[in-house]
């Protein structure tokens, strides 16, 4: 699917309106689209374009700036939402298309693998458990779908490195599951209401997992605990090792930080 959207340029900058394009994918038959933050910022209008040619005017329902991700409402018959896919099922070199609307060229396909999972610390989010692909992800393509071969949706796509914006090989998108929380909670509340464990951290390092006796590099490593906190009132010490949640490992504190706060307020965690 085609975003387009008009924004009041700043006086001074430019005279009349300002466009810009991107991508989003439909996710509910009632209407509600998922795209990037970034994608609608500052808009005064936002039309989609579906990929049989049908267009409507969109309305903003939320956004979540932390972890760049907005939805939008359309009202139109006849909507087929995509199917969600599961960030556990991906193994690196998995096969997965990239969909989405590069230099507004129109709907385009790109073919690429994962190249990485549960990148951290890129700089691009707050919030950060990325899904990393060498699928050819441009400008346009925010907001687009990155899917399997089974045409669920994996990712997001959301950020790429590369010189002046354009595709090196090196994108990273939003994992379905972290899609999912935070355009439930949009939907529900209008906003996304953070999660909050209640430790502070690191990553584990080779002396830190030397030095607690942890024959692995794997997990977050808590170095203290806010008294009163979910974590206080369920036991967690300093100087624990974090290594799943919910039955899912956890690779990096990073890692941990994201998925706890896209969770959602409230929510049952089982922490390993």
């Amino acid at each position: 699917m085609r975003i387009y959207t008009t924004t009041n340029a700043p006086v001074g900058i430019s005279t009349g309106m300002d466009k810009g394009s991107g991508s989003g994918v439909i996710i509910d038959e009632q209407g509600y689209i998922v795209t990037n933050q970034h994608v609608i910022e500052g808009a005064t209008q936002i039309q989609v374009v579906l990929n049989d040619d049908r267009d409507a005017s969109a309305k903003l329902v939320g956004i979540d700036p932390d972890n760049d991700i907005a939805v939008l409402k359309i009202d139109l018959k006849d909507l087929i939402p995509i199917t969600m896919g599961r960030e556990e099922e991906l193994r690196v070199g998995d096969v997965v298309l990239a969909i989405g609307n590069p230099f507004d060229v129109g709907q385009s396909v790109s073919m690429g693998i994962v190249s990485a999972l549960h990148r951290t610390q890129m700089g691009a989010n707050t919030f950060e458990n990325f899904i990393q692909t060498d699928a050819a992800i441009n400008s346009g393509d925010s907001g687009g779908a990155l899917i399997n071969l089974r045409g669920e949706l994996i990712g997001i796509n959301t950020a790429i490195l590369g010189p002046n914006g354009g595709n090196i090989g090196i994108g990273f998108a939003i994992p379905s599951n972290m899609v999912k929380d935070l355009t439930d909670q949009i939907i529900k509340y209008g906003e996304v209401r953070r999660g909050v464990l209640g430790v502070m951290g690191g990553e584990l390092t080779t002396d830190l997992a030397k030095a607690f006796g942890y024959d692995k590099q794997n997990g977050a490593f808590v170095s203290q605990v806010m008294p009163g906190s979910a974590a206080d009132n369920a036991g967690i010490k300093a100087g624990d090792i974090i290594v799943s949640i919910n039955d899912n490992p956890v690779r990096s504190f990073g890692e941990l930080r994201a998925k706890v706060a896209t969770m959602g307020a409230g929510k049952v965690v089982n922490l390993g």
